[in-house]
C-alpha cells in the first residue's frame, strides 16, 4: 500500500477532497501515513494517508 501523502510536511496547507466544508488545514505531523491536520472549521483531525489523498494549497 502506498502513502498518498508522503510529501506533506508540517506547516503545509491542505484541503480534504471529501470535506470541503472543513476549509483549509495546516499539517501538524506526518508519521507513518498518519497525518494530523488542524482544519480551520473542523479542528484537529488524524487522517489515514493510505486512504485519503489530501490536496495541497499553494497561496
Amino acid at each position: 500500500m502506498e502513502d498518498l501523502n508522503a510529501f506533506l510536511e508540517p506547516g503545509m496547507l491542505v484541503t480534504h477532497p471529501d470535506q470541503p466544508d472543513w476549509g483549509t488545514g495546516q499539517v501538524q505531523s506526518n508519521i507513518n501515513g498518519k497525518i494530523t491536520v488542524n482544519f480551520r472549521e473542523e479542528g484537529k483531525v488524524v487522517i489515514n494517508g493510505f486512504r485519503v489523498s489530501l490536496v495541497p494549497v499553494f497561496e
